[in-house]
């Protein structure tokens, strides 16, 4: 068949990265033996035209529409991003009568939601690379679709739960020559290419989506697969890469053994990467150095104790200015995250925490007010139990979660606190 993918993703919001999701399910139709062509809007000047041009060229039996994010996650101001997915797929109805798939990690949390709202016709929830090919043979040879893993459609007479793949060397990794190079740069500046080693996360955070998009077990690839990628990558001429994996450092023996074959192979590259600030040692800080770690974004979404216990984590404060600390005497760059306004929130948990992130002279902070609210989390179900949000509140639409009465103290609490502070952002 004739597939069309398309990333529908025209925001920047941290840093324009390529569309590593829709790489790896256009690498899985191509083995196939289906026709793929993909298109990145983020690089259209005129989004809209380019989809018709690359439309009424290509002629899909089948366009993969590849939903990155809901909204921007800013409760004042709030981007509701499906707007502009509906008008490329309302694009894509005008000049297409092609069946259109919608897939990704924005739409995967709102998998009959979004699928309503964009007017696709069926959608695929979390990896799409098994279940993407089987739907296509399934059309093109008549097959029957409805026992498709995490398939969805526009009738709701399917709705098929998601089942991971354990093994997922299984799913292979794109290919520069084919899959990466087809898809047009974003910018001038070094690309810092996705790669993502690991799915899932069994961390069970109150506020986090995770889970409803990879699943609760971390599934690893052989690192012997990573580091073949990784070669081809860089013979390709990629040098700056971003682990994507949730928690680089979990488990820490993996995540230690790949930092010392990426030693062991001279790659010469650079990377940056996420981590829990939790089973992080000074081996392997050393060895993530050594081995071309530029910077980390440390996930640790408060400085106060008492909010970290509302929130599920498993570490305290102190364990965030220790690993921290590894971090900058290793010469890393430490980016820091704070979610303000999450339950249990008062004056004196934000003064603790503004004060504590201060103090870690930190090489950049996000400060962000207000949690957004996704469904099947714990903020979800606090948030119903007091009255926040309704039962039957699908949650679609952008929602966060505020403790009650703070929102204008903390928006100006935030604002005084940044304007002084240059690395620091609201």
């Amino acid at each position: 068949m004739k597939v069309l993918l398309v990333s529908a993703n025209t925001e920047t919001m941290n840093m324009p990265v390529l569309p590593l999701g829709m790489s790896c399910v256009a690498r899985a139709a191509e083995d196939a033996g289906h026709d793929v062509h993909q298109i990145n809007l983020m690089t259209q000047p005129d989004a809209l035209n380019g989809l018709r041009k690359t439309i009424e060229d290509h002629g899909p039996d089948v366009i993969g529409i590849s939903v990155r994010n809901i909204d921007d996650q800013a409760s004042e101001g709030v981007k509701f991003l499906l707007e502009p997915v509906k008008a490329i797929v309302d694009t894509c109805r005008s000049y297409s009568d092609a069946k259109i798939v919608l897939g990704g990690a924005g739409y995967s949390i709102f998998p009959q939601d979004a699928l309503t709202y964009l007017d696709g016709d069926m959608g695929i929830q979390g990896e799409g690379e098994r279940s993407f090919v089987l739907l296509l043979d399934a059309l093109q040879n008549g097959g029957d679709i409805s026992k498709i893993p995490g398939l969805f459609n526009r009738k709701g007479d399917v709705q098929n739960a998601n089942k991971p793949v354990m093994n997922i060397d299984s799913l292979k990794l794109p290919e520069p020559d084919k899959q990466i190079w087809s898809l047009d740069r974003v910018t001038d500046q070094p690309l810092w290419l996705p790669i993502q080693t690991r799915r899932g996360c069994p961390l069970d955070c109150s506020y986090c989506s995770t889970s409803t998009i990879e699943g609760s077990v971390i599934r690893k690839r052989s690192i012997d697969t990573i580091i073949a990628a990784m070669r081809s990558y860089t013979s390709a001429g990629f040098d700056h890469y971003f682990f994507v994996d949730n928690t680089f450092n979990l488990p820490s023996g993996y995540a230690e053994d790949l930092c010392s074959r990426m030693i062991e192979s001279d790659l010469r590259l650079k990377w940056r990467g996420i981590v829990h600030p939790w089973k992080i040692d000074e081996k392997l800080v050393e060895k993530m150095a050594a081995s071309g770690c530029a910077e980390v974004s440390l996930g640790f979404e408060s400085g106060s104790d008492v909010i970290l216990e509302n929130m599920h984590k498993r570490f305290k404060t102190e364990d965030v200015r220790t690993i921290s600390n590894m971090f900058k005497s290793a010469g890393i760059g430490v980016m820091g995250f704070l979610l303000l306004g999450s339950p249990g929130e008062t004056r004196q948990t934000v003064s603790e925490s503004l004060a504590f992130v201060d103090s870690l002279e930190l090489s950049a902070v996000k400060v962000t007010v207000g949690v957004r609210i996704y469904p099947y989390t714990a903020l979800a179900t606090h948030a119903r139990a007091v009255g926040m949000i309704d039962e039957d509140d699908n949650l679609l639409m952008p929602t966060f979660y505020i403790e009650d009465g703070m929102k204008e103290w903390l928006r100006i609490t935030a604002r005084d606190f940044v304007k002084d502070r240059p690395n620091w952002f609201y």
